[in-house]
């Protein structure tokens, strides 16, 4: 294997050995909200004429998922190697900046793949889901998780310590997960908070990705695909130039 295939390897092998945890455990998670919010509200809330609120919680919830940990995996390898010391090993590598970015945003799309699938064969056993569009689950779900994984390496490099990257998960990425349209239609919103959606990314990320699902959106996917593909290229431009200059990992 080359340098990036090996170190690939090794991040794949790290969260894969307490799967348990990573992968088994977030499934887990997105199932009890299913239960929890599609029994609550499956009588009260009606998103879209022909969906069940069950059904329109599955998507959300799985790219939830997706984003969540795709972004966990990269953010706490990094912190954990540079806590641990055990950083200095792959920085004696001859390993470029690209290498680092490919093996670890990759790992990344790896583990919130797993996590989303897991989710998704769980949950749909629930409710009934349809496949209107393929292609739009797949692009938006590989866009979300290597825009995480990114965002995650860029988290990773800029923490010093534990309660700095806790920090950074629950003021930044969980309130932009919980406030992105899992739960709820957009529409349903005041439209000051209809607005404020509009300038989350994480909103476009789970609005196209249902769609695939649906065929029906609150905003057109082409919309979508633009705002995240843009967002997935500034966040990985960031994350490349703070490897290729070693970011607070190179003295």
């Amino acid at each position: 294997m080359t340098g990036w295939q090996t170190l690939l390897y090794k991040e794949v092998l790290r969260f894969w050995k307490v799967s348990f945890q990573t992968v088994a455990a977030p499934v887990l998670t997105a199932l009890l909200y299913l239960l929890i919010f599609g029994h609550v509200l499956s009588d009260r809330v009606k998103v879209y004429d022909t969906i069940s609120y069950t059904s329109f919680l599955v998507p959300g919830l799985v790219m939830m998922s997706v984003l969540q940990n795709s972004f966990a995996n990269s953010s706490s390898s990094l912190i954990q190697s540079k806590i641990m010391g055990n950083l200095v090993f792959v920085l004696l590598t001859p390993l470029s900046h690209w290498s680092w970015f490919i093996a670890y945003v990759g790992s990344s799309v790896v583990r919130g793949l797993c996590v989303g699938l897991g989710v998704f064969i769980v949950t749909a056993w629930f409710t009934h889901v349809s496949f209107v569009a393929p292609l739009w689950i797949l692009v938006f779900a590989l866009l979300g998780a290597g825009m995480l994984g990114a965002l995650g390496l860029i988290a990773g490099l800029w923490a010093e310590k534990f309660d700095q990257m806790a920090a950074f998960q629950n003021f930044i990425i969980l309130p932009m997960t919980f406030l992105s349209g899992v739960f709820y239609s957009i529409h349903s919103l005041p439209d000051f908070w209809q607005r404020v959606s509009h300038l989350n990314p994480f909103f476009y990320m789970i609005d196209g990705f249902r769609y695939g699902f649906f065929g029906v959106s609150d905003v057109s996917p082409w919309l979508s695909l633009a705002i995240v593909g843009s967002a997935m290229l500034a966040v990985s431009a960031v994350a490349v130039h703070l490897l290729r200059i070693g970011y607070k990992i190179r003295g």
